[in-house]
């Protein structure tokens, strides 16, 4: 693996591709520390050590980890890449409702580009609703609840619309950073930037748990991490291969087809967006329920205590069971809308392939749907104990209710993923040059 790091280093243009890459990731953490204008940092700071992001920042928590920490800190990157990935999930569903993105789908790349630019657009849409959430419920005293300072020094409309412009364009700027890494750098831009964001807290969450449980508890997190991963790459590279086979053909004076290949089905067909559906519909009611509270009014409604009760606690069991029903739910519904059996079928068979045993068309369709219906099951049940794993050990991590521990759940999924998708973009080009790949 060294040498393939070198010989990356040594071709020039993939030397400068991996710098341009280094760079805009290196201004992307420099703006995730900046402060917006407007909001008292050493309060923030204050506020941040006294309730050590607890409960009080559950709503926000998934974002918190996309951006690195630098949402509680409301920094010019609090929004950071969670807009553009809820646009470009919306986007997608709705490729299948509405016709018009269907056709626009098929286009080829002009098509790709109109998409794109819905997504830009309603990304920013969602920054502006976000930074406007954030920005009212950090007035009000609800983001970093149980700390009494006043985070905001100016919580006059004009103050407060200023910070959210601002964050709107932070938010903007960082779109703009992952698609500039996608295009001229290596990799997928907006996945490199997550994985920088979990990557940065992993030295402090490491430190926070070495101080507080002692070597030991350490070491045992390390190894326990170490499991995880090696569990979780095990499983991301698993897939179900299909054997196709095309018929040959004669078209001109030439012959085509009469070659065997595959039909890959990879176990997590969903990758990790089930995870982040499951999150944000748990979140939504705490955020609702802190939006309709008042400070007049100490006594909760009976919906608000139930919210708190049972949805607030990462550790509480019947959080646990709702966040992992609400992964399998999400992984089976994602899968059905992103893999259509019928569309395989036809392709295979418009192009001379049928599965060997398998007549083309709806009988082709349908042994896929029945593969595709076996290994989701595993898939997601995979997905929801990954997800869950950290809420069953909340009091090995610095504070109470952390639910995302650096080597567990989301971070380490998102980290595997995006990990093994850049260093296998790295090895292709590689290989392209002649050079020794990574995985030999």
């Amino acid at each position: 693996m060294l040498s393939a790091f070198v010989s990356a280093f040594r071709t020039p243009d993939l030397r400068r591709k991996i710098l341009f890459t280094l760079g805009l990731i290196a201004l992307y953490r420099m703006g995730a520390a900046l402060p917006s204008p407007g909001v008292d940092y050493k309060s923030v700071q204050e506020c941040i050590d006294l309730v050590s992001g607890g409960d009080s920042a559950g709503i926000y928590q998934l974002i918190n980890l996309f951006s690195g920490g630098a949402l509680l800190q409301l920094s010019v990157f609090a929004i950071g890449i969670m807009p553009y990935i809820t646009a470009s999930i919306i986007i997608q569903l709705l490729t299948v409702v509405i016709p018009r993105f269907e056709e626009l789908r098929k286009e080829g790349q002009a098509g790709q580009n109109k998409m794109t630019q819905y997504t830009r657009y309603l990304s920013i849409a969602l920054a502006i609703l976000q930074a406007t959430g954030l920005v009212a419920l950090a007035a009000r005293g609800q983001l970093l609840q149980g700390c009494q300072k006043d985070i905001l020094a100016d919580t006059s409309i004009f103050g407060m619309v200023i910070i959210v412009l601002v964050m709107t364009a932070g938010a903007s700027l960082v779109m703009w950073f992952g698609e500039q890494i996608t295009e001229r750098g290596i990799g997928n831009g907006m996945s490199l930037l997550i994985f920088a964001g979990i990557a940065a807290r992993i030295p402090s969450e490491g430190k926070s748990i070495l101080d507080n449980r002692g070597g030991l508890v350490f070491g045992l997190v390390c190894v326990a991490a170490l499991a995880i991963i090696t569990a979780v790459i095990f499983v991301e590279q698993g897939q179900r291969r299909i054997p196709v086979q095309y018929a040959k053909r004669v078209v001109g004076r030439k012959m085509y087809g009469g070659s065997s290949t595959y039909l890959p089905l990879k176990v997590n067909q969903a990758g990790v967006i089930p995870v982040i559906f499951a999150s944000s519909l748990l979140y939504l009611p705490n955020l609702v329920a802190q939006l309709t509270s008042s400070k007049n009014n100490p006594n909760p409604s009976w919906w608000q205590e139930i919210i708190q009760k049972y949805l607030v606690n990462p550790g509480n069991p019947v959080y646990i069971a709702i966040y992992f029903g609400l992964i399998v739910f999400f992984t089976y519904f994602y899968v059905a809308i992103t893999f259509n059996p019928e569309e395989r079928a036809d392709e295979m068979k418009k192009f001379g392939g049928f599965i060997p045993g398998y007549r083309p068309g709806k009988p082709t369709a349908d042994y896929l749907n029945f593969v595709l219906s076996r290994i989701t099951l595993p898939g997601s049940i995979y997905l929801g104990l990954v997800a869950v794993l950290p809420n069953l050990f909340l009091d090995i991590g610095a504070s109470g209710g952390n639910q995302n521990l650096p080597f567990g759940g989301t971070a380490v999924l998102i980290m595997v993923s995006v990990g093994l998708d850049t260093v296998k973009q790295i090895e292709s080009q590689l290989m392209n040059r002649n050079y020794e790949g990574f995985l030999k």
